[in-house]
């Protein structure tokens, strides 16, 4: 490193991968840090700066370096090598140790796992470790192709398999009949494991899957305004995952607004947020949530939008960025994503994110955001707010082709609840039999119905 890019970086503050020691005696503490920036991005820890950023220097003899790395390595597991330089700087000298990061973040220091916050070195909790300790054996204990204790072919419903192979066939041409008994479609599907059933059978065809993988549910509540202090509405779904992204799709359905019109010959129907971005995003989260956590799938829905939040956070290397880029699709239950794949709910190719980012856009919705929280995934789908009735009347008017008279006379309805022929010539200042063809020519499109006979007819919305 030249002296100009060094003095480059001490000027600047310390950070994610950059961290002042004043001296070699702080070893635990810059032991610590090698750990948290090997299980990190990587950095450099610089001894002989202080805190501050004030150039202090250290001494170093014959065995200087070579007792620094003997230290390193005996307190490190697996043991750190890292490259250790040192410069002379207004003729002082420093240490300049420079980590790599670890390809699997497990890099222990006297024993503990460490991690960079920012410009702190912190103890990474137990749970943190142990999930990184899951993903990097994942392909030998991924949880969707272990065997769940405890289930027995009784616990199977035989329709929910049918189901599934009649849809498989339709969709992806699955070469497995429908009429199979459910013991031979389990294990055609390698749904079987050391005799028992593994965890991907229990969750698509058990009859109660709950009783076996009781956090495989949605936890679901409709919000009151848009701060989440109070709810209006709130339910825990159970079911197979095929089920649970139907009653969840349901529950959105009913907590969401959605605008239906009719002319002569169309029908127009529009929900506030588009159907298939909300299956994907259910779809997503019931394939890569981790089993392994014992929280639930969360869907949050409020004035302005929806939130669907699973536990597990987005494998190595995708980030939120990613997301929204080309991208390779990397499973964290291949299995049960396998299943889905065969009846169709997810793709495989890492377009998932992609598709609900071109749907929101073909609805004139904000972009989705993408983000890693609480140790979990979470996607928000901003709705249009207050501007979808708005927009909704603007678009059933200019379908339905009315003229300005028929406009003044809804405006007039939504006023009064009613309108009545007289009311319609007055309002509009013409003729008897013009009133009367334009009501009539209303009431065909769908949009008022006639109440009353005679002198006591009146127009309402249908």
């Amino acid at each position: 490193m030249r002296v100009e890019d060094l003095k480059n970086l001490i000027n600047r503050n310390e950070s994610t991968v950059v961290e002042w020691k004043p001296s070699l005696s702080q070893m635990k503490e810059i032991i610590n840090t090698i750990s948290a920036f090997a299980n990190t991005e990587g950095g450099k820890v610089f001894v002989g700066v202080s805190k501050a950023g004030e150039l202090l220097g250290t001494q170093i003899g014959k065995g200087t370096i070579e007792n620094l790395t003997n230290q390193i390595s005996q307190h490190t597991d697996p043991k750190v090598h890292p490259r250790i330089t040192t410069k002379k700087m207004e003729d002082r000298e420093i240490i300049i140790i420079d980590v790599k990061e670890s390809a699997d973040h497990l890099v222990l220091a006297f024993g503990q796992p460490h991690k960079r916050v920012g410009r702190s070195t912190v103890r990474m909790s137990k749970d943190e470790y142990e999930r990184l300790i899951l993903e990097k054996h994942k392909d030998k204990i991924q949880f969707d192709s272990q065997m769940c204790e405890g289930a027995q072919l009784k616990d199977i419903d035989k329709s929910k398999v049918k189901w599934f192979l009649q849809r498989a066939k339709e969709e992806r041409d699955f070469d497995v009949s429908p009429n199979i008994s459910a013991k031979e479609a389990v294990e055609r599907m390698g749904l079987v494991k050391d005799n028992g059933l593994t965890n991907t059978a229990v969750l698509f065809f058990a009859r109660n899957p709950q009783r076996f993988i009781l956090h495989s549910r949605i936890r679901c509540a409709r919000f009151k305004g848009t701060d989440g202090l109070d709810y209006i509405d709130m339910n825990v779904l159970d079911g197979t995952v095929i089920e649970l992204r139907q009653k969840a799709l349901k529950f959105i359905m009913q907590h969401t607004k959605h605008a239906v019109f009719f002319d002569a010959n169309r029908r127009y129907d529009r929900w506030e947020y588009p159907l298939r971005a909300l299956e994907e995003v259910l779809s997503n989260a019931l394939a890569h949530r981790d089993y392994y956590s014992n929280a639930e799938i969360q869907l949050s829905i409020y004035d302005d939008r929806i939130e669907v939040w699973n536990p597990g956070t987005l494998p190595k290397p995708l980030t939120p960025q990613k997301l929204k880029k080309k991208h390779r699709s990397i499973p964290r239950n291949s299995l049960l994503a396998d299943k889905l794949f065969l009846i169709k709910y997810i793709e495989q190719w890492g377009r998932g994110t992609n598709r609900i980012m071109e749907w929101m856009k073909e609805e004139n919705l904000p972009e989705p955001e993408f983000q890693n929280i609480a140790g979990g995934f979470e996607v928000t789908l901003i709705g249009p707010g207050r501007s979808f009735e708005r927009e909704i009347e603007k678009q059933k008017l200019h379908e339905l082709d009315l003229n300005q008279r028929q406009k003044k006379a809804i405006e007039y309805i939504k006023k009064s609840g009613r309108i009545t022929k007289g009311e319609y010539m007055q309002i509009n200042k013409i003729s008897h039999k013009t009133a009367y063809e334009e009501l009539n020519k209303m009431v065909g499109k769908n949009i008022i119905v006639r109440q009353g006979k005679g002198r006591a007819t009146v127009y309402v919305f249908k």
